[in-house]
């Protein structure tokens, strides 16, 4: 028997016993302790192929536990994040891509419809209504609409070659806009990293907005305390490259490859951005 196929099997078997308990207590409790002490483990894991090979079992344990309570939030939020997490780090095949984002947007969508009032059909009520739902919230929401603004993105990402899906983004881009106004400092300056993402998706002759993009991006540098590497790597391949402005590219990069990654909560991230870092550095003579 393989190792991944060991490891499966593991995953499985914790998952009959934590059923075969049969503890709704342990389900809905215990368990959300649980699952948050073993998610912040991975996203604290420098060892990008410990975490590739195993995560996937742990998923699927997630997927249990969902199955068994499926609507315990914290449950739906950590797997969301987790898919997502894991999509974005690891998965290049699109079709698996796709797969796990629109699992995370899912259990996103689930878990803000089951914990905040009236939120049950965000993506497709009249975006007047939408825009007029969001200036309702408060900081109280900032976990859960922060989560659905993160899937959502990621999600069409991965559909981007959906014009249906890419037509979504104005609804993304408002909700980050709110949750910046309500916390923009969330997850290491998260609502300013996306917004600075938004506004240099295209250049200014298509209607982008480099320089708002720049604001953004050095607002969420600023957040974060510069320890939230990815925020730089996406400043330099976002807006630098989009400006063609190489100084600041190689600027940027060069202060991430010298950062230390270990950071609670952001070890694994980091970790991929510098290996991000030393991508773009080594194709910044050929690019510029």
């Amino acid at each position: 028997m393989m190792p991944d196929s060991q490891s499966l099997v593991r995953s499985l078997l914790l998952v009959t016993l934590l059923i075969q308990a049969g503890c709704a207590s342990i389900i809905s409790s215990a368990t959300s302790g649980f699952t948050e002490s073993l998610g912040q483990s991975i996203l604290d894991n420098p060892d990008l192929e410990m975490v590739r090979d195993g995560a996937p079992s742990f998923l699927l344990l997630m997927d249990g536990l969902l199955a068994q309570n499926p609507d315990n939030v914290k449950l739906l939020m950590q797997s969301s994040q987790l898919n997502s997490a894991y999509a974005a780090a690891f998965v290049i095949d699109p079709d698996r891509a796709r797969l796990l984002n629109d699992k995370a947007l899912s259990e996103a969508e689930r878990a803000v419809c089951l914990s905040l009032k009236d939120a049950c059909d965000l993506r497709t009520r009249k975006f007047s209504e939408y825009e007029a739902w969001l200036d309702k919230q408060t900081r109280k929401s900032v976990p859960e609409l922060y989560q659905l603004g993160s899937a959502w993105a990621g999600w069409i990402q991965a559909n981007s070659e959906d014009f249906a899906a890419i037509a979504e983004l104005g609804r993304v881009k408002a909700l980050m806009q709110r949750l910046a106004a309500l916390d923009e400092s969330y997850d290491h300056g998260g609502p300013q990293l996306y917004l600075g993402v938004f506004e240099t998706l295209l250049p200014p002759g298509m209607g982008g907005r480099p320089e708002v993009g720049r604001k953004h991006f050095e607002r969420a540098v600023e957040l974060s305390n510069g320890e939230y590497l990815m925020t730089k790597v996406m400043f330099a391949s976002q807006y630098a490259r989009l400006v063609f402005d190489e100084e600041l590219h190689n600027q940027l990069l060069s202060e991430v490859l010298a950062a230390n990654p270990a950071v609670p909560g952001l070890t694994l991230i980091n970790t991929v951005a510098q290996l991000q870092a030393e991508e773009l550095l080594e194709s910044a003579d050929a690019y510029f």
